[in-house]
């Protein structure tokens, strides 16, 4: 028998790695891990805004893994403030024949350049810059833009589209199921780890160390899970029931 690849099976355990840090928010984001080298591989990805990137969704298409990732701007969507700040691409009109955008003062952002950026993974995006044609003594742009010359957007239209894709997905009722699940499961576990089995830090040193510690106090938390479901007979149940096979 051969001898276990602990990095391996740890990556195939866990749903998804550290992959890059955006360079505009610096925040971290994730990417799913395949499952393909243990013969199976899920139809679909949930996660929290945490891990929303356009990598992600990329990496996802290309494994053929629905999304259903909330958008980072989500809770911000629903404000009155966000709503009524003029300054937001989202509340700019789009002109899809001409590609431009409209202004709270009616004048047309165009396209000015597209350009190239890289992250500290090599994943490559595009952005395409837009600028206003000219807000010079524009009442409104105290409110719109801090820049000295004229109002400019940023935009990927790329991450855009797969953003609007996912998004369209987590207000299906599937969606709304998944979400529940995964703030029910997943946070739940980091608290019983935490506090009920008293994991506050890591023993070990080095990361294959800590790979095959993390997956030990996961394998044990499973077995833990499985042992209660099997004590209160709920082994084999599903939390949604289970498609018929065509």
């Amino acid at each position: 028998m051969e001898d276990l690849d602990y990095t391996k099976l740890y990556q195939a355990y866990q749903l998804h790695v550290v992959v890059s840090r955006t360079k505009s928010a610096g925040s971290q984001y994730h990417c799913p891990v395949p499952f393909r080298f243990l013969g199976f591989n899920y139809p679909s990805v949930t996660a929290d805004s945490g891990y929303e990137s356009e990598e992600g969704y990329s990496y996802l298409r290309e494994e053929g893994q629905q999304p259903y990732i909330k958008p980072q701007t989500y809770e911000k969507w629903k404000k009155r403030s966000f709503k009524q700040d003029i300054s937001k691409r989202e509340n700019m009109a789009y002109n899809q024949e001409t590609d431009t955008y409209i202004c709270h003062a009616g004048k047309e952002l165009r396209v000015l350049y597209l350009k190239k950026q890289h992250n500290k993974s090599g994943y490559e995006s595009e952005v395409t810059v837009y600028e206003c044609l000219d807000c010079t003594g524009c009442p409104y742009k105290e409110k719109c833009t801090k820049a000295k010359g004229n109002k400019r957007l940023y935009v990927s239209k790329s991450f855009l589209e797969k953003r609007g894709e996912s998004y369209q997905n987590i207000l299906s009722e599937k969606g709304i199921k998944y979400r529940m699940n995964r703030s029910i499961q997943v946070e739940g576990a980091f608290g019983v780890l935490k506090n009920d089995y008293g994991f506050q830090r890591f023993l070990l040193r080095g990361k294959k160390k800590v790979k095959l510690e993390i997956l030990l106090l996961s394998m044990g938390y499973n077995l833990n899970k499985l042992y209660k479901k099997i004590q209160n007979e709920r082994a084999g149940s599903y939390l949604f029931a289970l498609k018929a096979s065509a």
